[in-house]
Formats: structure tokens, sequence, C-alpha cells
């Protein structure tokens, strides 16, 4: 996902953030908040430090800018997947492309050490309320309830844990769900729960 900068290509302030922003996902997904350094991201960047200093103050400040930036991508992919349709096809369809979407090992587990960091009070303020946008994107988007809404995040969350660790080839565990590209367990959408015909969808 992160890219460095372009090599003898001069680029504009907002240019430059954002490829400091990519850098800053891939570093900050491996090592965390805490693991990470600013001279690594500076690096991978193609900047000096003191020049990443000047576009954000502080360490903490591009962590916040990465986070948002994948929620972001989040919202922009259901934005895409989700087009011209409602409901249940609505979600199917984002939960598809969010299964998708999480192959990418830096966006999940950027996600992942955005909850860890969580203790430090500014970034909890800062994950909920970009967590609280998703949930009302993905309300407003579908025309969906609670009764639907919970549902679809509980097994995005599910899907963070089968992904990071690797579970989706334990069939035994998730024979009921896909929440991977490629899994073989049936044929709904992936990230959807599979359902007997006799089975009320939620509405």
């Amino acid at each position: 996902m992160a890219t460095p900068a372009r090599s003898g290509i001069r680029m504009s302030a907002e240019e430059r953030r954002a490829s400091v922003i990519a850098a800053a996902v891939g570093e900050f997904a491996r090592r965390g908040l805490d693991g990470t350094s600013t001279e690594t991201i500076a690096a991978r960047a193609g900047i000096s430090q003191p020049y990443l200093f000047r576009l954000f103050p502080t360490k903490q400040a591009l962590f916040l800018a990465a986070v948002g930036r994948c929620f972001k991508q989040v919202i922009e992919t259901f934005e895409r997947a989700s087009e011209a349709l409602t409901g249940a096809e609505a979600l199917d369809a984002m939960g598809a492309a969010y299964s998708a979407l999480i192959t990418d090992s830096d966006l999940l587990l950027l996600q992942l050490h955005a909850y860890a960091a969580s203790s430090n009070p500014e970034i909890r303020v800062f994950v909920r309320e970009r967590y609280a946008e998703l949930v009302a994107y993905v309300a407003s988007r579908a025309g969906v309830g609670p009764e639907s809404l919970r549902p679809f995040f509980a097994m995005g969350m599910l899907c963070n844990v089968v992904a990071a660790l690797g579970l989706q080839d334990v069939q035994e565990l998730w024979s009921e769900i896909d929440c991977l590209p490629g899994q073989e367990t049936g044929a709904s959408p992936p990230g959807a729960i599979r359902r007997s015909p006799t089975e009320r969808a939620p509405s």
C-alpha cells in the first residue's frame, strides 16, 4: 500500500504530504505507534526527518493521519461497491469488498494497531469518531438500522481476526462464513454469514 516518494520529480506540498502518509501506513502497520521511528518513515518517503516534522508536528499526528487515511479508504471502497444498491444487497456488496480490501496487510494491521493504541485518550477519541463515521456511512448508504448494522460490523471484526491470524483455512471453525476471497466454503459473498433457506435475513 505504501509507496516511496517519486524520485527526481518535484512534488507539491500536498503530494508530499500524501506520500509521507502512504509511507507511514506501511511502517506503522508493521511496528505500531511506539515501535515506529519517524526517521524510518522519512527515509521510506524519501525526505529528511526535519522536513517530515514540517508536515506533521508530532509522530502521533502522523499516526492519526495514516489511520484516518485507512478509514477513508474503507468508505471509498464501500461507496464504489454499493453503487445503485440498497438494503441487504448493498451490505453484501460492501462486505465482499471489505473482504478483498483486508488482503492489504498494511490497511488491516494499521487498523488493529489503531485500536491497540486507543489507551491514549486523544487516539481513542479520533479512532472512535472515524469508526462512528464509518457506521453512519454504511447505515445511510444501505438504508438499514441497528438490526442489520450490528451483524455487519461484527462480521467485519471477525474477518479482521481471521485475516490477521491466517485462520481462513481452519474449515472446522469457519465453515459457516466466507471471510476472504478464494475461500471454498460456499457461494455466499465474502464477509457474509450463510443462512439456511428458512432463516430470515436481518432487515
